[in-house]
């Protein structure tokens, strides 16, 4: 007797044939999904690196001669590329090169451009022949020290720290070609009472 063609219209248990294919089936819409999520954190990756690198580097303050506007071992942000499109300021914190050891690192407040006459009278500061009104020094970072008058060299610029009596500054090593400043100080970001801009 033969049996008549048999077509499943069962809605009981799936055959171990369909589990297989049904499993197969997710495994191949997993993987696109896979793909696309490795594909954006490789292009996050490569994006960071090249902020890092070509851009926003972090470092770590250490000593106290710009206190009280870095503290010792706080973080920030310096931006490499800044000056690229914008001349250096008076105001600016840099980072440089420092000129009697270009393997170490220092970080400063621009006071004088090229051109400037820079001279301190007893700790105040005269630009130009103008005193220089730095709210950045509170008097109890502040020393009489005093400078002759300066004319700061084309290409250079005399920097200062704010805490004037522990600063290791243009005082001593004289003004900074500007081929050595590679960055400014723009963001704080450790501890967490100093995030924000950097001024």
């Amino acid at each position: 007797m033969s049996e008549a063609p048999q077509t499943s219209t069962s809605s009981g248990p799936t055959s171990p044939q369909t589990v297989a294919v049904l499993t197969a089936d997710a495994g191949v819409r997993l993987r696109p999904g896979l793909g696309v999520w490795l594909r954006d954190l490789f292009l996050s990756l490569a994006i960071s690196a090249f902020i890092i690198v070509f851009i926003y580097q972090p470092v770590k303050v250490e000593g106290t001669s710009m206190m009280p506007s870095l503290e010792d071992q706080e973080r920030i942000f310096v931006n490499k590329f800044v000056y690229r499109l914008e001349p250096i300021s008076r105001g600016d914190i840099v980072v440089f090169r420092y000129p009697r050891d270009p393997s170490k690192s220092y970080i400063k407040r621009v006071i004088g451009v090229a051109g400037d006459r820079i001279r301190i009278d007893g700790g105040q500061v005269y630009v130009n022949g103008e005193a220089l009104d730095e709210n950045y020094v509170p008097p109890a970072y502040a020393d009489s020290r005093s400078y002759t008058e300066t004319v700061v060299p084309s290409n250079c610029y005399l920097v200062l720290g704010d805490h004037r009596s522990m600063s290791n500054d243009s005082r001593d090593f004289g003004p900074v070609n500007q081929s050595y400043i590679y960055g400014k100080a723009v963001f704080g970001y450790w501890p967490m009472d100093k995030l924000g801009r950097v001024r």
